[in-house]
């Protein structure tokens, strides 16, 4: 199954609901990082979250960033994703395996830990950064995105993200739902939701089983109970480039540069969310360190 995102409005029009297939961008992230199975867990999971935020705006062009750091063993994760469906990320510490938990699941909480924040920077076309942060309810990713939804944006929502690992370290499956609820949703309206949400079967189940994002809102809502509205591809996407990182370095203090270009006389820097390299010779690096000049000037 290709990885995909739906989104759909209930008929009633209490709830907007989104859901995706990710096992392939979280395939991809695990190779590029070579995360071990507590790590794949916790980056896959935010990358999933990532992707149901960035694509539930309205409005299209717009991105997010998102910062974790519970202070458990997997470090920071960072990912940044887009309202296109595209997505990148990486985790500090990508070799993290944990004992699994009492219920025989990857500990995800244990691993990224509760004492920390998460952290949203939304993006618009053409507007300025916004920024927002919540205390960590869980670590568990899913349950935090939904605190973040409902004290940070005002929108009361149900938020799951799910990713299996198998034991060589590939991923089995992954995906997840958001649902938001509208104004003038029913408190009786709410309360099925919330039961229905209780009985529904786990959600790595319903990957490993190959269950459509469709078909997941279904079980969710009830058959015939839902309008899906659009279907769009999704994918882990790094856009960096060697042009851009030479601009971002011009930022860098003045001394510093110029002490690279003296002793070294080249530079290689590698970006975080996808290990590309980009090697800079010394006529590259003069160049950058007068661009640098030219910005203090």
């Amino acid at each position: 199954m290709k990885d995909y995102l739906v989104k759909s409005l209930t008929k009633d029009g209490m709830f907007r609901a989104y859901a995706v297939t990710a096992k392939q961008v979280v395939t991809t992230a695990q190779e590029s990082h070579d995360t071990w199975s507590a790590a794949s867990a916790a980056l896959g999971r935010t990358l999933i979250g990532t992707l149901l935020l960035a694509t539930s705006g309205d409005k299209s062009g717009n991105s997010i960033a998102v910062k974790i750091n519970g202070g458990g063993p997997v470090g920071g994760i960072a990912t940044e994703g887009n309202s296109n469906g595209e997505v990148k990320g990486y985790v500090a510490n990508p070799h993290t395996h944990l004992p699994l938990n009492d219920h025989h699941k990857i500990d995800v909480g244990q691993a990224v830990g509760r004492d920390g924040f998460l952290e949203v920077t939304k993006l618009q076309a053409n507007g300025e950064p916004f920024n927002s942060s919540v205390p960590l309810v869980s670590g568990e990713i899913g349950d935090d995105f939904t605190f973040y939804l409902a004290q940070s944006e005002q929108i009361p929502s149900a938020v799951g993200v799910s990713v299996f690992v198998n034991d060589d370290n590939s991923i089995g499956a992954a995906g997840g739902y958001l649902i938001q609820v509208m104004p003038g949703a029913s408190e009786e309206a709410i309360a099925t939701l919330e039961q229905r949400l209780k009985q529904l079967p786990p959600l790595s189940e319903l990957l490993l089983s190959e269950q459509t994002p469709e078909a997941i809102l279904n079980l969710i809502f009830g058959e015939d109970q839902v309008d899906f509205l659009t279907t769009m591809p999704v994918e882990f996407k790094c856009n960096c480039s060697k042009e851009q990182f030479a601009a971002d370095l011009t930022g860098l203090p003045l001394d510093q540069l110029e002490t690279i270009l003296a002793e070294d006389k080249q530079l290689e820097v590698t970006c975080n969310f996808c290990h590309r390299q980009y090697h800079y010779d010394e006529q590259e690096l003069s160049d950058i360190v007068a661009e640098a000049k030219a910005k203090q000037d």
